[in-house]
């Protein structure tokens, strides 16, 4: 009976989420009062969720996100699947991170029905950076300290300490002391 109603407070806080928090005006507004809201809902039917984390307007993301203290996932954001972000990460506007892909490798069936790939968790590291419109695609780690440039798509792993930007993303150079 328990896990029954762990499971229909997930649903209730998920529902709310999604058709009232979301929507409330972007964290800078009304005193913080719209980010507590968001905070209040998502923390509860996340995977887990760390102190004072900032999902902004329009942030998507499933329950199978685990996020650390005092990062954000960013005003319209999408995060699908199982990402796991540390702690102190900042997330620009209209990223996109999804552990998962649409299959297309066999040739005798259309490509939308053949499903989804298998699930290649996300991993983001402490104190990293990503900005607008990054994409970071199944299986990438992002490493500590690092930097995602705005417009970036990341389809390898990210050492710490990079800044990486481009299409495929490369790296540009290390932060150093």
């Amino acid at each position: 009976m328990r896990l029954f109603l762990m499971r229909v407070k997930r649903w209730i806080c998920r529902t709310l989420y999604y058709s009232f928090a979301m929507k409330l005006p972007a964290s800078a507004d009304r005193g913080g009062r719209c980010r507590r809201i968001r905070f209040f809902f998502a923390r509860r039917f996340v995977k887990s969720c760390g102190r004072n984390v900032n999902f902004e307007h329009g942030a998507h993301f499933d329950s199978d996100l685990t996020i650390g203290d005092f990062s954000g996932v960013g005003i319209d954001c999408n995060v699908g699947g199982s990402v796991t972000i540390g702690d102190h990460v900042m997330m620009g506007p209209e990223c996109v991170l999804l552990s998962h892909n649409h299959r297309f490798d066999r040739l005798d069936i259309p490509m939308c029905q053949q499903g989804f790939s298998e699930e290649q968790p996300i991993h983001i590291g402490n104190d990293v950076w990503i900005g607008t419109r990054a994409i970071i695609l199944p299986g990438v780690t992002v490493g500590d300290h690092s930097v995602v440039g705005a417009g970036a798509v990341v389809t390898k792993d990210v050492p710490p300490y990079a800044v990486v930007g481009g299409v495929p993303a490369k790296i540009m150079k290390h932060i150093t002391k």
